[in-house]
């Protein structure tokens, strides 16, 4: 690694609050020359004097990456930031693409992830455990993989008894494809299937709502959305004036 080309960290912000913030992360932001990112998350960090911030749009990933990039092999200390974590369908993947695809000089270059909490790990805790077993993470945004994919992964998911986390389940640009991805899911679930959606996890505006196959209310799922879809195991535990607690077995029979 060359020191003098400067240093990149690729940041997860987490779900929302600032306290889903890692040590590392907060460290990173608090010494970048740069912070680079979809122009919502870089609203959440304070400002900071002699800190240049260059917000963008959605979609345009690769774009944010090889600006970080460039500006790293100027000596510059760059943070880019992602929500949740920069690893899950975020920003790290887009800057490595850039790397393999652009500059041969930026191979060299010292890039470092710094991991943060998803939305599918901080929706999780505030249900009790609905990962305690077996589990897959499915993206439906079609921007970059056809939908027959996404929907053989579905089928998959579901036939092999996984936790389903399903993210970017609807968009203004596609606000139909949860409901196609349910039609797959009803085909091979259960009724009584266990479903939580939530939403703006980490934010004054989260809410749960915990519900099943049957009953699920789609039009209450939007972007800011994780939903989960249970396994076989996955438990529901009725409690007196609060949210229900929602776990999966560790035992499968």
């Amino acid at each position: 690694m060359n020191a003098a080309r400067g240093r990149l960290f690729i940041v997860g912000l987490g779900p929302g609050a600032p306290g889903y913030l890692t040590e590392d992360a907060r460290v990173a932001l608090e010494t970048a020359q740069d912070l680079i990112g979809y122009a919502p998350y870089l609203a959440r960090l304070p400002k900071r004097a002699g800190q240049t911030r260059i917000g963008s749009d959605n979609r345009v990933e690769l774009e944010r990456a090889r600006e970080a990039l460039r500006r790293t092999e100027e000596g510059r200390t760059v943070a880019l930031v992602s929500g949740g974590d920069p690893g899950v369908f975020a920003m790290a993947a887009a800057v490595f693409e850039a790397i393999e695809t652009g500059d041969p000089a930026w191979r060299g270059l010292d890039v470092e992830v710094l991991p943060g909490v998803s939305a599918m790990l901080a929706a999780a805790a505030r249900l009790g455990a609905p990962l305690g077993g077996d589990f897959c993470a499915i993206s439906l945004s079609d921007n970059l993989k056809p939908w027959e994919t996404i929907a053989t992964r579905l089928d998959c998911a579901a036939r092999g008894d996984f936790v389903i986390a399903l993210y970017n389940p609807a968009s203004r640009a596609r606000p139909d494809r949860i409901n196609d991805a349910f039609a797959i899911l009803h085909a091979t679930l259960a009724p009584q299937t266990l479903v939580v959606f939530a939403k703006s996890i980490g934010r004054v505006e989260e809410e749960i709502i915990v519900a099943d196959l049957a009953s699920a209310d789609l039009s209450k799922v939007d972007m800011g959305t994780l939903v989960f879809i249970g396994a076989k195991g996955t438990r529901r535990i009725e409690r007196e004036g609060a949210r229900p607690f929602v776990y999966t077995s560790r035992r499968v029979s």
